[in-house]
C-alpha cells in the first residue's frame, strides 16, 4: 500500500471538483485498513467511499483513506429469504443489479443511486418508497481509534429520514466494512406506489411487473431527471425534502394551496424540496459553471470547472430564497467538506 502525496480527488467525487488530498491511500482489505490506521495513528484522517454524497470546498489536509473493499456473497438462506453480504467498496447500483439477476427482491426501487454499499447505511438512502432500513440486517464496522470490529444491528443504527447513528452520535468514529441485507426469494413485495413508477410501467403496458421491470422503470425515470455524474458533475439530490408539523404546514398551505405534500404520519407532512426550488425560480439556472439541473431542481451541477465553494454559494442562495418565499428551511443532504 503506497501512500501518495498531493493526490487529486477530482475522479473520486461525483461533483468532479478539483481538490487535493495531502496524503492518499486506497485499502482493498480489512487487514489493509487495520494496518493503515495503526501505522498512522497520530495522523488526521478522512474516510472516502464512493464520493457521491459530498461537496469538496477545499483541499483535504489529512490522510484520505479510500475504502475499496470488494466482494459479495450469500451467507444464509431458506425457502423465502436470503441474507446477502456486500463489502463496502462495491458499487451500490451494480450490487442492486446483481441481486435482481439472482431474483432477490427488496432493493429494486433504489436502482441507479450513485455511491458505494458501505455508505448506504450512513445516509439510510432511499427512493420511491423504499429505504435501506427496510432490508438492512447489520453492518460490520471498524473503530478508527483502536481498530476493534463491531457489528451494528438495525436498532443500533438509529435510522431516520436520511439519518443514522453514523451521521450523529458516532460521526467520524467508525468505518463500515460490509453490510448484510435480507431479501426475498419469492412473493416479492413489489412497490409501485409512486406515480412516476406507475406511469412508466403503464407506458410500457406492464401491469404485473417483475423485479427487473420495476428496476428498469426506476432507471428510466432517474435517467430522464438526473444527469449522469460521468457526463455532468453532481451528487444526486442536494437537499432533503423538508418534514413539517401539520399544524405549521396548514398555515403555509393556506397561502400556497398549490404546494405539493405527502402525509408521513398523523402529525407530519413531507414537502418536495424540488417543487419549492422550482417555484423559487432556480430550475435550470446557471451561475458560471455552477448551476441547477434543467430537469430536476433538487440537483445542483458542475458544468465543468466550478469550485465547491461556488456550488455551496448557489445552495445557500437557494435556501435563503426558499425561506424568504415559503418560510420553509431546506436542509442539505450532501455533506459539505
Amino acid at each position: 500500500m503506497e501512500i501518495q502525496a498531493n493526490f487529486s480527488l477530482r475522479k473520486l467525487n461525483t461533483f468532479g471538483i478539483e481538490a487535493k488530498a495531502k496524503q492518499f491511500v486506497a485499502v482493498h482489505s480489512v487487514q489493509d485498513l487495520e494496518t493503515i490506521l495503526i501505522e498512522n495513528k497520530s495522523q488526521k484522517k478522512f474516510i472516502l467511499g464512493g464520493g457521491s454524497n459530498m461537496l469538496l470546498t477545499q483541499d483535504i489536509e489529512a490522510l484520505v483513506i479510500h475504502i475499496d473493499l470488494k466482494g459479495k456473497k450469500i451467507i444464509e438462506e431458506n425457502e423465502d429469504f436470503v441474507w446477502v453480504e456486500s463489502q463496502a467498496g462495491e458499487s451500490w447500483h451494480e450490487f442492486v443489479l446483481w441481486t435482481i439477476d439472482q431474483n432477490f427482491g427488496g432493493l429494486e426501487n433504489m436502482s441507479l443511486i450513485p455511491g458505494n454499499v458501505g455508505t448506504t447505511p450512513v445516509q439510510n438512502i432511499g427512493a420511491y418508497g423504499n429505504e435501506i432500513k427496510d432490508t438492512f440486517i447489520s453492518c460490520e464496522a471498524m473503530t478508527i481509534e483502536n481498530q476493534k470490529m463491531k457489528t451494528f444491528t438495525k436498532d443500533e443504527c438509529h435510522f431516520g429520514y436520511r439519518e443514522s447513528v453514523f451521521k450523529n452520535e458516532l460521526k467520524n468514529q467508525y468505518i463500515i466494512t460490509s453490510v448484510v441485507f435480507k431479501l426475498t426469494k419469492k412473493d416479492h413485495k413489489i412497490n409501485t406506489s409512486y406515480g412516476d413508477i406507475t406511469a412508466e410501467l403503464a407506458k410500457n403496458n406492464i401491469t404485473n411487473p417483475t423485479l427487473k421491470e420495476v428496476s428498469n422503470a426506476v432507471i428510466a425515470i432517474r435517467q430522464s431527471k438526473l444527469p449522469d455524474p460521468k457526463e455532468l458533475g453532481n451528487s444526486g439530490s442536494f437537499f432533503k425534502n423538508p418534514i413539517l408539523l401539520k399544524s405549521d404546514f396548514k398555515k403555509i398551505h393556506q397561502q400556497f394551496p398549490e404546494m405539493k405534500y405527502f402525509d408521513i404520519s398523523e402529525t407530519e407532512v413531507k414537502v418536495p424540496a424540488g417543487w419549492l426550488i422550482e417555484q423559487a425560480g432556480f430550475k435550470g439556472k446557471r451561475f458560471g459553471d455552477a448551476g441547477i439541473h434543467k430537469n430536476q431542481a433538487l440537483v445542483l451541477v458542475n458544468y465543468g470547472n466550478a469550485t465547491g465553494q461556488e456550488i455551496l454559494n448557489v445552495s445557500k442562495d437557494i435556501q435563503q430564497t426558499v425561506f424568504n418565499i415559503f418560510g420553509i428551511h431546506i436542509e442539505a443532504e450532501v455533506n459539505v467538506i
